[in-house]
């Protein structure tokens, strides 16, 4: 059996079972601008727009509805982290999930520069 036809036969059974085969319900993270400091920008879906959300155990305000959205300064979500940690853990309609975060956010350094060179 060829690639493209195990997938197509893996896309039949994940569909035949009711589960999405390419979608994700792990909520995204990015980091972003607020004013002078950095945020964590969380994305997610939720079953209800009453459906609490917490970030590492603490109920966070959410903006939007059925998706929703939360912008954390970098400072909070590491004062509610394991120090150098990767992930954090987001709990919507009952169940936790972990979601990753951005490369080196976690690092506590701050880097004024980074020089990245091809050889």
């Amino acid at each position: 059996m060829g690639r493209a036809t195990l997938r197509a036969l893996a896309l039949t059974i994940a569909l035949a079972s009711g589960t999405p085969a390419l979608a994700t319900n792990a909520p995204q993270t990015r980091l972003v601008e607020c004013g002078a400091q950095s945020c964590l920008a969380i994305t997610g879906s939720r079953s209800a727009v009453d459906s609490p959300v917490t970030i590492n155990g603490q109920t966070v305000k959410t903006y939007g509805g059925r998706h929703w959205r939360v912008r954390m300064p970098v400072e909070a979500v590491r004062r509610l982290s394991a120090p150098y940690a990767r992930t954090i853990s987001v709990a919507v309609d009952g169940a936790k999930k972990e979601a990753k975060l951005p490369v080196g956010m976690m690092g506590h350094a701050d880097l004024a520069m980074l020089v990245v060179r091809v050889k």
